[in-house]
């Protein structure tokens, strides 16, 4: 339960599906609650194809262009870190590369539900490298179950909240969804620093 908590709460910070509520009702407005809620279903679907993707063929990545677990670790937390600083400034769909002419590219086409909500608004190289960093640590058969479980969870979380976007938009308003943004902000530095923090240890011990 605990490994399970804590992937959970990793991922959900990482992605973080409240801080797309706005791009996701803007990129949504004009279509019937049949659609937000189809395109809501295929977006998490791709969150959790790109995840699980990641978790299990990653580290072969890795292996193939030579990369080490420590160089991902430093990588990765300083991407998981910038995204937490975005998240702060205000500045998370610009971080993202969601700016106005994307926007009105995306607008144009039928399917959004891969780009650009599942990648790269959700599952960005943030999340997919905290995937592999966390399979290194945690590859026995149970941990596995528990980290297909815990992803499997991020995901039916992301379809329920943006197939809620626009009553939480609504509710929350602007003001609310900044607040609730900054907050995991926080916890997704703290998350990259950490990272961080492995990563030279490891080196330290390693000397």
């Amino acid at each position: 339960m605990e490994l399970f908590i804590y992937l959970f709460a990793a991922l959900f910070s990482v992605l973080n599906p409240i801080g797309t509520i706005p791009i996701f009702v803007a990129l949504t407005h004009g279509y019937t609650k049949a659609e937000r809620t189809k395109v809501s279903l295929l977006t998490s679907l791709n969150v959790f194809i790109i995840l699980i993707i990641s978790f299990f063929i990653g580290q072969y990545v890795l292996t193939f262009f030579g990369i080490t677990i420590t160089a991902l670790r430093i990588a990765g937390g300083i991407i998981i870190t910038s995204s937490g600083f975005s998240l702060l400034n205000g500045n998370f769909s610009k971080n993202k590369g969601i700016n106005k002419k994307v926007q009105k590219d995306v607008e144009n086409r039928n399917d959004i539900a891969l780009t650009p909500l599942a990648m790269p608004m959700l599952a960005g190289p943030g999340s997919i490298s905290l995937l592999i960093a966390f399979y290194q640590d945690h590859n026995s058969t149970n941990e596995i179950i528990i980290s297909c479980i815990s992803i499997l969870i991020v995901a039916v979380a992301i379809y329920l909240i943006l197939r809620s976007a626009n009553y939480l938009s609504n509710i929350l308003g602007a003001s609310g969804i900044v607040a609730i943004s900054r907050i995991i902000g926080f916890l997704t530095i703290a998350i990259g620093i950490q990272y961080i923090i492995s990563a030279i240890l490891t080196i330290v011990r390693g000397i």
